[in-house]
């Protein structure tokens, strides 16, 4: 049976046995295999069993689909051993009883150990000021911006709404004075 294993820290140990033909991947709980973390877009990847092939689909996610480096742009084959990046999380696809790879033959020399791959490092861009930028100050001069094209823009609306709102006053005021002579009238 094929199975998924969260490689990072935090997550580790996290797995999903791949037992249905289509596996939505995702950060929403909607998915099949929920994985709760930010660079995860809601609905990432599929994962579709094929035969014996485990096929990925990216779902045009945000911060990319990548099966051992390299970017899924639509689909790929996810062999055992292999790793899959989702964002920033990282998973192992594992199969019972598969070999990642063959043994070397008696009396010959193992072929050098492949270079290792620089990974492509994903990151977020956050949002807002971090703690770090709030204790070091900004860098913007203090002030205010003279920019013409942010400056207050003048209304005409409202100025036609205040001089309405004093004209009903005065109206009303003058109706006050004329009901309370009427009461008492002067003798």
């Amino acid at each position: 049976m094929a199975k998924l294993v969260v490689l990072n820290e935090g997550l580790a140990g996290q797995s999903y046995e791949l037992k249905v033909e289509k596996t939505t991947v995702g950060r929403v709980e909607d998915n099949a295999f929920h994985i709760p973390q930010g660079s995860v877009s809601s609905h990432h990847c599929e994962i579709w069993l094929r035969g014996n092939d485990v096929v990925v689909k990216d779902l045009n996610s945000t911060n990319g689909t990548f099966v051992n480096g390299q970017q899924v742009t639509t689909e790929s084959v996810l062999k055992p051993g292999q790793t899959l990046r989702l964002g920033q999380v990282e998973l192992k696809l594992e199969v019972e009883g598969a070999t990642t790879s063959a043994p070397p033959a008696p009396g010959s020399t193992p072929a050098p150990a492949p270079a290792k791959k620089q990974v492509d490092a994903t990151m977020l861009i956050p949002r807002g000021v971090s703690l770090d930028q709030l204790e070091q100050g900004g860098t913007r001069t203090p002030g205010f911006d003279t920019n013409a094209s942010f400056s207050k823009k003048t209304n005409k609306v409202n100025k036609f709404f205040i001089i309405g709102g004093i004209v009903v006053a005065v109206v009303i005021i003058g109706l006050l004075i004329y009901a309370l002579s009427q009461v008492n009238p002067a003798k």
